[in-house]
């Protein structure tokens, strides 16, 4: 059976559901605003207690990838990204909700080549895309004299 690609198109869009763009984006900016305000309250109770800003800065990051996993763990997280969508998927949380889902899934082939291996399908092209990226700019910023 050969359609067109106007055909596609039509069949495809009866077949979707309209999205509701306003909520979508109203929520994703709501609940990943709070994510990060969040991160921030933690910033500022970690330097309250007296760490630098620097430290307190990695310990909120450290907090706020806790709380994901924890939440992932206790099925709470996914329930959030459906209303929230994109809004937990940019923070730090959503590559830490990844990670934990990856591992819950495959746990039961068990803890290396279950939940090890399968939690770097999804981390693994972020670590090496991160790590070639800095090396790459490193490079630019050390030829160009900046540092």
């Amino acid at each position: 059976m050969q359609i067109t690609p106007q055909e596609y198109d039509q069949l495809t869009k009866k077949a979707s559901p309209p999205s509701p763009s306003a909520k979508n984006i109203t929520m994703a900016f709501l609940i990943g605003g709070g994510i990060c305000a969040l991160g921030q309250v933690f910033i500022l109770l970690f330097t309250y207690w007296g760490l630098e800003q620097e430290t307190a800065a990695t310990c909120a990051s450290i907090a706020l990838v806790f709380l994901s996993v924890l939440l992932t763990g206790l099925n709470i997280y996914d329930n959030l990204a459906k209303v929230a969508g994109a809004g937990t998927l940019v923070p730090i949380t959503g590559f830490a909700n990844s990670m934990a889902s990856a591992a819950l899934d495959f746990k039961s082939e068990g803890y290396i080549l279950g939940l090890g291996a399968k939690m770097f399908i999804i981390a693994g092209p972020v670590i090496v895309y991160g790590v070639s990226a800095s090396i790459f700019y490193g490079l630019i910023i050390w030829l160009l004299g900046l540092y």
